[in-house]
């Protein structure tokens, strides 16, 4: 499993905007769509591209094309607020979805939608914002590698060593890109010192 944490002075100064309760919704949504935008680059750095010819309007050269076809999937809510800006990087990705509820008692997550592309012989980007005890991680990863998923790569704001631990040692395959490495999960699973509940705060609920 590769860990790719995105350092940059750019996200440092936007992920301490986004951590703030002071932050309002429009803001943190704005916020998110920055920082999807950044690890993106990074996410899509080694994705296979194909030399064309090209006719500029002086001469003619040769350039390169993006040869990789990539789904985007989001998981249900939090990870609606990654989707727009990453499809802007990805016009022509196709999209699928992975509804997941965490019981806040167990901290356990339940599916209760799943809808996807085909995805063998495409790069899968998995779009989770927050990787805490790594439950719904996993959940989707394993949902996703049973639709024939081969090369997942998760892309999340802020995750915790407990849910890293977990997906290294189920996913061994899977490459994780965050923007930050937080202390540790408290007595409710959230991540310290996080940034509270990503869809209350997405969405102002």
């Amino acid at each position: 499993m590769g860990l790719f944490t995105v350092n940059h002075p750019v996200i440092e100064d936007v992920l301490a905007v986004l951590r703030a309760t002071s932050t309002r919704p429009e803001e943190f949504r704005r916020l998110t769509r920055k920082l999807s935008v950044l690890l993106s680059f990074e996410a899509s750095r080694d994705l296979p591209v194909e030399e064309v010819e090209i006719q500029t309007p002086l001469e003619n050269t040769r350039g390169s094309r993006l040869a990789a076809e990539v789904v985007l999937v989001p998981v249900l809510r939090a990870g609606m607020g990654m989707l727009d800006p990453l499809l802007e990087i990805f016009p022509d990705a196709s999209v699928g979805y992975v509804g997941l509820e965490r019981d806040e008692q167990t901290a356990v997550a339940h599916r209760y939608y799943l809808k996807l592309p085909d995805l063998p012989n495409r790069y899968v980007f998995l779009l989770d914002p927050m990787l805490a005890t790594g439950g719904s991680a996993l959940a989707a990863v394993e949902a996703l590698q049973e639709a024939g998923a081969r090369c997942i790569r998760l892309l999340c704001i802020v995750a915790a060593p407990e849910g890293i631990q977990l997906l290294e040692d189920k996913c061994p395959d899977l490459d994780i890109y965050t923007t930050a490495v937080d202390r540790e999960l408290d007595e409710r699973s959230f991540i310290m010192p996080g940034l509270g509940d990503f869809g209350d705060r997405l969405f102002g609920t």
